[in-house]
């Protein structure tokens, strides 16, 4: 029997996979389009497969249900973030780095409205992301974790958990955000401002 070469199958299987992801891809950008532009009622499976040209069997299974569906566009948008915040490029000062990622974060938010509605302002009535989820998706600010922990390190932040300083800093960012997203602020200045306000109220007296 002549086995299929491990070059060639690894090569399909690359293809196989490269597949499956864009469909995804594709997928979440509809379902979120649709929700963005006609509200959650248009999150029909119908719908969607109808507007990504697949069938319904495929959402399915992909994503096993509409809850499921919501919850993966869910932990997409915060993936998304992750990959701003990765896109900044390392400081030699670990103050510096840290500072360069709140702009980071804005641009991300403002860049996916339809993700960010769904992630922070409820936009499915009902829809409540696990516990699992909700894990994952404050995992992709561990970048954030880990910049504030270094400036702590060099002595630039006083002494205590990094996640309380990143927690006190994320609050700070989404306040301005949705204040800004709801037309009360008209630019990202006071998102500037109360941020770098977070990060003062932490650095060491020496600085």
């Amino acid at each position: 029997m002549t086995s299929v070469p491990l070059g060639l199958q690894g090569a399909y299987l690359l293809g196989e996979r490269a597949s499956h992801d864009e469909m995804r891809s594709r997928l979440l950008d509809v379902a979120v389009n649709l929700l963005q532009s006609d509200g959650p009622d248009s999150l029909t499976m119908r719908r969607i497969a109808s507007e990504a040209g697949c069938t319904t069997t495929v959402i399915y299974t992909m994503f096993g249900s509409r809850e499921g569906l919501a919850e993966a566009m869910y932990l997409e948008g915060f993936e998304r973030i992750r990959r701003f915040l990765e896109a900044v490029p390392q400081r030699r000062d670990p103050l510096e780095y840290l500072t360069a990622l709140g702009p980071a974060y804005r641009q991300a938010c403002v860049a996916e409205p339809g993700y960010y509605s769904l992630m922070f302002e409820r936009a499915i009535p009902g829809f409540e992301p696990s516990e699992r989820a909700r894990t994952l998706a404050r995992a992709a600010l561990n970048i954030l974790d880990r910049a504030i922990a270094d400036c702590i390190s060099s002595g630039q932040l006083i002494p205590t958990q990094p996640r309380q300083i990143a927690d006190a800093l994320w609050a700070a960012a989404q306040g301005a955000i949705s204040l800004e997203r709801a037309g009360h602020l008209r630019d990202g200045r006071t998102y500037e401002a109360v941020t770098t306000a977070v990060v003062c109220c932490y650095l060491t007296e020496r600085r």
